[in-house]
């Protein structure tokens, strides 16, 4: 947990066409709306480091990535987003909101990418040198309205592509994440409308901040 640190850190987390952007906007509205200095972010990304890393990642051109490269990468990403974003952030008392983390990557390229959760997890701890969040919030939805959702987008990446197999086992690997990590986390239906979620969303984060 961040309680080495005077601020928190929230995570909202789920597959595809879940709302989680959505959701972490709404969030950090209503979070600034009662006095809180707030920080957006998400993964992978926040950093121009973690940026380019993010668009080899994310980029139809490099379908062939295996699940043990994109582990590589999206851990690098975020050993460059803890240091220079979130830790500074915490440290001065901030809430930071971040759009997917190291659950993410447990679910991805551990329940869903078929790599053994020992390594994922022994990599993503060292990414993130022990921090890890306040409150993780996982949106779920099926893996099929999920995709419908974002299916008639023009900028659909690489993870969205890999078929409705892969994504169902996505679902299924955030469900079990939720289940192990159930006092550290809360799931939230993102089949209700966006205002509902908020609201949901908002009470959990509370009970936290």
């Amino acid at each position: 947990m961040t309680s080495a640190t005077s601020g928190h850190l929230i995570v909202i987390e789920g597959p595809e066409g879940a709302g989680k952007s959505t959701q972490v906007r709404r969030l950090g509205e209503a979070l600034r709306a009662r006095g809180h200095q707030v920080v957006l972010t998400y993964e992978p990304g926040g950093t121009p480091m973690a940026e380019a890393i993010r668009r080899i990642f994310l980029s139809g051109e490099h379908e062939a990535i295996t699940p043990l490269t994109e582990l590589f990468l999206i851990c690098a990403s975020r050993a460059q987003h803890v240091a220079e974003v979130i830790r500074p952030a915490l440290a001065a008392g901030k809430v930071v909101l971040c759009d997917r983390f190291s659950p993410s990557t447990i679910v991805y390229q551990g329940y869903a990418g078929g790599l053994p959760l020992e390594t994922v997890r022994a990599v993503d701890e060292a990414a993130r040198e022990g921090l890890a969040p306040d409150l993780t919030i996982v949106l779920d939805l099926p893996a099929e309205v999920g995709l419908r959702r974002n299916r008639d987008e023009a900028d659909a990446d690489r993870m969205e592509g890999k078929g409705l197999a892969f994504h169902q086992r996505v679902r299924e690997g955030y469900l079990r994440y939720a289940e192990a990590a159930r006092e550290a986390c809360v799931v939230v239906s993102g089949e209700a409308s966006a205002d509902d979620v908020a609201r949901e969303v908002l009470a959990a984060v509370l009970r936290c901040v």
